[in-house]
């Protein structure tokens, strides 16, 4: 229920349909009969897919059907997000935050992406969606991470982390919203890297822009997320991030500063999985 609920509705309910089909095709079939005292895996084969098919004509499209319903109910949720914080931008300040990720992923499925909402806060580094698209250079994953900050600025603690999971992730892409704004020092982080940023004021366009699209199907030629001038964005052309792997569990690495000890102020390569991992590098060891 839970993947059907990830489909389009129309889907969902096409495969229903296809299942029940299918499962009462199977249940209507007489059972083998061993004969002379024959083997009877056959036999037993049968009963067990015929004793399945009985049950499962009825449950599975049940289960589909079900998914549908809740695919049908978040996308009517999603266009009255985005109708309400396109008529009022303080619509957005009152939402909560799952509301917040789902109105982002919203928009960016009006401009022709496919969204995957992954919730953000596990072991995933904070992501909240994932992007994909077809490019000329094929498949393009981009991912997302949502602050709905307006009492203070988005800091480059955020932005490195993110940088980390796209190299650990293999992502061409990331992209930070914030209904707030970002710090300087997170704006120049950002630059060359393929990390676009978009604050309050630039996702206010991308709102307005998806609406104005709600047909939008993308051309094959459409250039990559990270090279898209929407809002507060970063040069295109970077490649993509290099980065060490973590001596102690492999994953990938972000710069940090040092803030306490001998070592204060310096910069050095720290593991994304902190604090369940502490592996650490130098900043000239790769």
């Amino acid at each position: 229920m839970s993947l059907a609920a990830m489909l389009p509705w129309w889907v969902a309910v096409a495969l229903a349909l296809v299942s029940y089909v299918v499962l009462s095709s199977l249940a209507a079939r007489p059972v083998q009969v061993a004969e002379g005292g024959g083997p009877v895996n056959g036999v037993l084969t049968s009963a067990v897919i015929k004793g399945l098919a009985t049950a499962g004509q009825f449950v599975l499209p049940i289960l589909f059907l079900a998914g549908a319903g809740i695919s049908a109910f978040r996308r009517r949720q999603r266009q009255q997000l985005l109708a309400s914080a396109s008529n009022s931008a303080a619509a957005i300040d009152g939402m909560r935050w799952q509301e917040f990720e789902m109105l982002v992923g919203e928009a960016f499925r009006r401009q022709g992406y496919q969204v995957l909402e992954s919730g953000g806060g596990g072991a995933d580094g904070g992501v909240d969606l994932v992007l994909s698209r077809r490019t000329q250079n094929g498949a393009e994953k981009t991912l997302v991470q949502c602050k709905q900050w307006r009492a203070y600025k988005v800091g480059v603690d955020v932005v490195r982390e993110l940088y980390g999971v796209m190299a650990a992730r293999g992502a061409a892409a990331g992209i930070v919203v914030t209904s707030g704004q970002f710090t300087a020092e997170a704006r120049t982080f950002a630059q060359g890297r393929n990390v676009r940023l978009i604050d309050g004021s630039a996702l206010e366009h991308l709102i307005r822009s998806a609406r104005a699209q709600p047909q939008h199907r993308p051309a094959r030629n459409d250039p990559p997320v990270s090279q898209r001038a929407a809002g507060t964005t970063q040069p295109g052309p970077a490649a993509a991030p290099s980065t060490p792997a973590c001596p102690a569990c492999g994953k990938a690495m972000v710069q940090r500063t040092a803030k306490r000890g001998a070592q204060s102020g310096s910069r050095f390569w720290g593991c994304t999985g902190h604090p369940a991992c502490r592996g650490t590098r130098s900043i000239e060891e790769r």
